[in-house]
């Protein structure tokens, strides 16, 4: 798990399984994917009864509105932006509003499934194949994004495990405690007694820091001095060990220079970062954003059922600890400008740029 929960941390449908669901026009499958045809700038519900494409012209995508980000439209015939709910889309949508609802209470099986009006057999295996995960680990998941969050907020980490949810701290540790990457009271603590090496390297937008824990890269930071980015990583984790290794974070930090000098390559290192399930919603629909695109804050927000939130949408790129890699510089104003940027609107202007000039 990267950023709090997200269906990365789970099993999902291989490009080769979404293929032979187009191929064999699997009803069951519309609502869970859609599918681009290149050639046409169309994209199509699996079940889609048009002509099948070649196999090298197809491109997935996980909603209709992330395959118009990527500048495809519609087919006309199997319309997939009206259609894209199902009743078990429908179904498992509910389910999901409902335990965002009601982390602190009972949730089993049975109680959800009752809820739901269906069997808990129905339920578990629908509800798995829309989400990509059980009830059971949606559950745990999101407890541990609002755990994370009671400990960053000074929590004690026995209030923090009941406030989440859990009935006992071996709930908690049988829940995938292994998952925070820190421990629960390192994190509460800013990081205290966590490791965090990093490395600093110049490159075209300034001095560029990575920085990561034994799990993952935890934060990118750029300015125009090393003292600027150390300090950044330092306010971040203010009690943890820092420590400069040059050579361990060589490879991963190759890649990001390589990125920034015009090469177009996808940054998908692994994560040791903590959010909200609000941020770690909005980081997740950023990265869904495709290299050389933009989108805006009110997308976003649209995106995520939650219109009215594009403050909230903005103030979420603003806490991104890993610059680049979670790419907040995609996010514009509906207006076209740039809005702000942590690290400088000149840097972000920069980026665009530079990955609208790069062939692809």
């Amino acid at each position: 798990m990267e950023v709090g929960w997200q269906r990365g941390g789970a099993r999902l449908l291989t490009e080769e399984e979404k293929w032979r669901a187009v191929v064999g026009r699997d009803m069951d499958m519309n609502g869970i994917f859609v599918f681009a045809v290149r050639s046409t700038g169309i994209y199509c519900h699996p079940s889609c009864p048009a002509k099948h494409p070649g196999r090298a012209q197809v491109q997935f995508f996980s909603s209709p509105e992330e395959a118009e980000r990527s500048g495809f439209r519609p087919c006309r015939r199997c319309k997939p932006n009206e259609n894209a709910s199902t009743p078990q889309r429908v179904m498992a949508d509910q389910v999901r509003a409902f335990i965002e609802k009601n982390l602190d209470k009972k949730l089993t099986l049975s109680i959800l499934s009752s809820q739901a009006g269906v069997s808990p057999y129905h339920l578990q295996r629908t509800f798995k194949r829309i989400v990509g995960v059980s009830p059971r680990k949606y559950v745990e998941a999101l407890r541990l994004v609002k755990m994370k969050q009671s400990l960053l907020n000074g929590e004690t980490v026995s209030r923090a495990i009941y406030r989440a949810g859990f009935s006992s701290r071996s709930r908690f540790y049988e829940a995938g405690s292994h998952k925070f990457g820190m421990t629960a009271g390192a994190l509460r603590r800013g990081g205290e007694g966590t490791r965090i090496s990093y490395t600093i390297v110049s490159s075209p937008l300034g001095r560029l820091l990575v920085g990561a824990t034994e799990f993952g890269v935890c934060a990118v930071c750029i300015g125009d001095s090393n003292a600027v980015v150390e300090q950044a990583l330092s306010e971040q984790y203010r009690s943890a060990e820092l420590q400069r290794d040059d050579a361990s974070l060589r490879e991963c930090v190759t890649d990001i220079v390589r990125y920034l000098n015009g090469s177009k390559i996808e940054l998908n290192m692994p994560l040791d970062i903590h959010g909200t399930a609000f941020q770690s919603q909005v980081w997740k629909e950023i990265r869904s954003v495709p290299y050389g695109s933009t989108t805006t804050y009110s997308r976003i927000a649209d995106a995520m059922g939650r219109p009215k939130a594009v403050r909230a949408v903005a103030r979420a790129c603003a806490t991104n600890p890993v610059a680049l890699i979670i790419p907040c510089h995609r996010v514009i104003g509906v207006d076209g400008k740039m809005h702000g940027y942590r690290w400088g609107t000149q840097r972000k202007q920069h980026l665009l740029l530079l990955e609208r000039a790069t062939p692809t």
